[in-house]
């Protein structure tokens, strides 16, 4: 087993650990081969609220005196080629949240048709929904042709989804227009298309780089796009929600202080600007709040039910997935070492927008 690990302060620093200890199966557990995962964004989001959001306490890595270094998790496919798990066969392929790394050994608990939970003992207090593995093959229509997709979006489209349902939840917060910050982001994108096709929604208006704003104004997903160096063109008169997916302090502070009081909320999702993510003077911290999407989803489990909710974000992921199938590009790397070598660019965010990475083990 070859595991992927950066340093937990440094996102320059990363290795390849081989571990010399033995992954004997327990009775009980599962060692499954990860056979594929998307790497975005959203994954430098995992590193930086490693600590803060216990990202790091999912996949422990191995050799790490100090514990400097951890694992990034990723969403991706796996198949199980070794059980001692009565209810779950060798060859069975899952869909879920795995380390970057070529194996792992998991606890199926609470198997049923469609899934289980890893009940390893380290993940017993952590989000319920990162735990949750589905078993495809039991998938009615699974489409193995649409897995990239599926790796690529629907962690991020889930964030998306709960966010459109949190904004309608609120009324908008009786603003007048949405801006989305990193508005070229895969969950930027599938908010916008959320907002997009709801009759209902606001004036969205997105801000991103001056290189991403033609991609942006192509998706048809925003009513208006502008880039960093243009942000007193947004119009301070109106009531706005700001959505932020960058974590850039400069650029928010900057927000709310051209739009004061008609600054009616700002939600805080990503961090694709790791690096100046400290909040700067003019920041309005009584109107700003971070979002978790586990935790939207654990409250949306009680009001409608898991099975109401599973249904309604599906049909939402799918009708992203297959809208964003416009725009896509997927590019593919075959191993560890590739990705390692891709690393200091995508930490970097500079990977193009439309470009989405798989790395096939």
């Amino acid at each position: 087993m070859t595991q992927f690990q950066v340093h937990k302060t440094d996102l320059t620093q990363n290795r390849l650990i081989t571990p010399a200890e033995s992954t004997t199966i327990q009775k009980g557990e599962v060692k499954v081969k990860v056979e594929a995962f998307s790497f975005t964004a959203n994954n430098i989001t995992y590193w930086a609220m490693g600590d803060k959001l216990k990202y790091w306490q999912f996949f422990p890595a191995a050799q790490n005196e100090g514990h400097l270094y951890g694992i990034i998790p990723v969403w991706g496919f796996a198949e199980v080629i070794e059980s001692k798990n009565a209810d779950v066969p060798v060859g069975e392929r899952l869909f879920g949240y795995f380390p970057t790394a070529t194996e792992w050994v998991m606890r199926p608990l609470k198997v049923k048709e469609s899934s289980w939970l890893d009940g390893a003992e380290h993940r017993a207090a952590l989000p319920a929904g990162y735990n949750v593995y589905r078993r495809v093959d039991a998938e009615p229509g699974y489409d193995a042709s649409q897995d990239d997709l599926r790796m690529l979006l629907f962690p991020l489209h889930i964030t998306s989804f709960c966010l459109h349902d949190m904004l309608v939840s609120q009324q908008y917060f009786d603003a007048a227009q949405i801006v989305i910050i990193s508005a070229s982001s895969k969950t930027s994108l599938g908010l916008a298309f959320a907002l997009h096709e709801d009759d209902a929604a606001l004036e969205v208006v997105g801000i991103t780089s001056p290189g991403n704003q033609a991609f942006i104004g192509e998706t048809g997903y925003y009513s208006s796009c502008i880039n960093y160096g243009q942000l007193h063109e947004i119009d301070a008169s109106k009531k706005t929600v700001l959505v932020d997916m960058s974590g850039n302090g400069e650029v928010i502070a900057a927000l709310h202080r051209h739009l004061g009081e008609n600054m009616m909320f700002s939600s805080h999702v990503g961090l694709t600007h790791w690096s100046e993510n400290q909040m700067q003077v003019g920041f309005i911290e009584a109107r700003s709040q971070m979002f978790f999407a586990p935790s939207h989803i654990e409250q949306r489990y009680a009001d409608w039910g898991p099975a109401a909710f599973e249904s309604k974000a599906t049909q939402f992921m799918q009708r992203a997935a297959i809208d964003s199938s416009r725009w896509l590009v997927v590019k593919q790397l075959h191993s560890l070492e590739q990705l390692q070598a891709h690393f200091k660019a995508i930490s970097q965010g500079k990977l193009p927008p439309q470009e989405g990475l798989v790395i096939k083990l």
